[in-house]
């Protein structure tokens, strides 16, 4: 895939549903009632990028400050969706040993990755971070856990909603109506090539976790440090 064109494509579409009100509210982000959990494999961006991204935040919730804005614990790429979030998952339906043991097996010979975080693109409901690995590894990683979690008799749901394939973050959505989309995408057009820095992973997380990754509802189930 290329990541480039993919992004420009989805900025172009999503940037004119959110000019023209055919954007997409979530109703569930504060809900009590929501009871989606899944599991993830995940990267979390170091401090430094984490930091940039507060600066195009700022700037965000200047224009509306309604809107749901990821707290810098929450940001993350998600590596691979392990089980997708489903109300009624709960860790004691799975030995969480089974699936350490296949993710540490899909990590044997794995290149570096490094990842560059650059420009901003959009969805209907949300506004990201656009990312770009540098090389193969990441999707190398991806296929490798493919192959090894689709041989196993384990729970999973790899690729269940679509075939995951970028590198974003997710950093806003949208919960509110906005106050002025026209305004909202200038800002967004600003950053669309800013340099939000790079880094090179050096831990995956596996965590179970709701549909936003919210840190109180998050539970870390291991780390997994990478050479």
């Amino acid at each position: 895939m290329n990541l480039t064109e993919h992004y420009n494509q989805l900025y172009t579409k999503s940037s004119d549903a959110i000019l023209t009100g055919n954007y997409i509210l979530d109703s569930q982000i504060n809900s009590a009632s929501d009871k989606r959990f899944g599991m993830t494999l995940l990267i979390r961006p170091n401090e430094s990028i984490k930091a940039n991204i507060q600066v195009f935040l700022d700037e965000l919730k200047k224009v509306d400050s309604a809107q749901y804005f990821y707290p810098e614990s929450d940001i993350h790429i998600t590596l691979m969706g392990i089980i997708s979030c489903y109300e009624g998952f709960s860790l004691d339906k799975i030995s969480i040993k089974d699936y350490i043991e296949i993710i540490q097996k899909s990590l044997v010979d794995l290149g570096k990755i490094k990842i560059e975080f650059r420009g901003v693109t959009a969805s209907p409901s949300a506004i990201m971070i656009q990312g770009f690995p540098s090389d193969e590894s990441l999707n190398n990683l991806r296929n490798k856990l493919r192959e090894n979690f689709k041989k196993s008799d384990l729970e999973q749901s790899i690729d269940s909603r679509y075939t995951i394939s970028t590198a974003h973050l997710t950093v806003m959505r949208f919960q509110e109506r906005l106050e002025n989309p026209k305004k909202l995408i200038e800002i967004t057009d600003q950053f669309r090539d800013y340099n939000f820095g790079e880094f090179t992973v050096d831990k995956l997380e596996l965590v179970y976790n709701d549909w936003y990754q919210k840190t109180e509802n998050t539970i870390a189930l291991c780390d997994f440090y990478l050479r």
